[in-house]
């Protein structure tokens, strides 16, 4: 059987967070999950919620990596586990027998991973915790996310966590919490993660991307609202570039919005769709900085101008350079009313 890897899962980069030996900026968290195992009544269930990227997965590999090494902790300090640890070994090659993870399948045939986590992959679960852990240790699932359960899954997922088997935890990461099932997250122990300051930041992206330009990743950084995950996606972004061409710019001239809008001449809408991204949160901060002052309305006209633009355009497949353009003309109106 082919590996994710070799079948050419698009998440099976060298960074994925079963391969992470440190996470930075959750040390409270982290600290909450040892006090859990060493108090010997660990919960069967958390929730680790949070925007996208900023580490909740790998907090969630990390914490298997550690019950699995140290099943009752063993008087550590931390949950950290050296990287030449078996079970550190194990998690990293996606082999450990005492390990579930619970995701959207990739589709090898059409190269394209699944919108939604199926419930035959939620059932496996069950399966998974009848059997005996190894050296009566832990057994771990982890579900990334849960966000992508549909109603059948969530509910297949709900019958185990009902009635846990003993020395079983789930691990659910959630970045959009409040769209999960009631009964599902009154199960859980709640832990909300919080996005990086931009040191921390900086310091996971030198370490998956050494031999990027320093200018760059502080860049992405600046740009990724505490987010690695989303730095990492701005580092080769157009769509990143294309934003930061805007900000550099003293004036928004006709001449300025059509070059700005040329960076998506192409078919591909990701580029875009981060621009777009970024255009729309800046413009709503640059909207609740003026209303502070007491102004604003300008600018929050132009913040839902914008944000219904972009929706109708990716809707109907729409001009996107002409889109840009209108964004931003919409945009020098309202600043030059500000």
């Amino acid at each position: 059987m082919k590996s994710a890897e070799e079948n050419g899962d698009p998440r099976e980069v060298a960074w994925h967070p079963r391969r992470r030996g440190t996470l930075y900026g959750h040390g409270a968290a982290e600290a909450r999950l040892l006090g859990a195992v060493r108090s010997g009544k660990l919960h069967h269930a958390w929730l680790i919620a949070g925007p996208r990227g900023i580490g909740k997965a790998t907090l969630a590999y990390r914490f298997a990596r550690f019950l699995m090494q140290f099943p009752d902790a063993g008087g550590r300090q931390t949950l950290q586990v050296a990287p030449e640890a078996a079970s550190a070994r194990q998690v990293a090659a996606g082999s450990h027998p005492d390990l579930l993870v619970v995701e959207r399948a990739y589709d090898a045939k059409n190269k394209r991973i699944k919108s939604e986590i199926a419930v035959d992959d939620a059932r496996l679960a069950g399966s998974f915790f009848a059997l005996t852990a190894g050296a009566g240790g832990w057994r771990v699932a982890i579900v990334d996310a849960a966000d992508d359960l549909n109603g059948e899954s969530a509910n297949a997922l709900l019958k185990i966590l009902e009635e846990p088997p003993p020395k079983s935890v789930f691990l659910l990461v959630a970045h959009r919490p409040g769209a999960l099932l009631r009964t599902i997250k009154s199960r859980c122990i709640h832990m909300e993660l919080t996005p990086l300051n931009l040191d921390d930041t900086m310091r996971v992206l030198r370490e998956v991307s050494p031999a990027a330009d320093e200018e760059q990743l502080r860049r992405a950084a600046e740009l990724s609202g505490g987010s690695p995950g989303r730095a990492l996606e701005l580092l080769e972004s157009k769509g990143a570039q294309a934003f930061a061409n805007f900000l550099s710019k003293p004036k928004l001239t006709p001449a300025a919005r059509i070059e700005i809008a040329n960076s998506f001449a192409g078919r591909d809408t990701s580029d875009f769709d981060i621009f777009c991204d970024l255009l729309v949160a800046w413009t709503a901060a640059k909207a609740r900085e003026a209303g502070l002052a007491g102004g604003g309305a300008a600018l929050a006209r132009a913040h839902d101008g914008i944000a219904h633009s972009i929706r109708e355009a990716n809707a109907l497949n729409l001009d996107r350079r002409q889109t840009a353009v209108e964004a931003l003309t919409l945009l020098d109106e309202a600043l030059r009313a500000a």
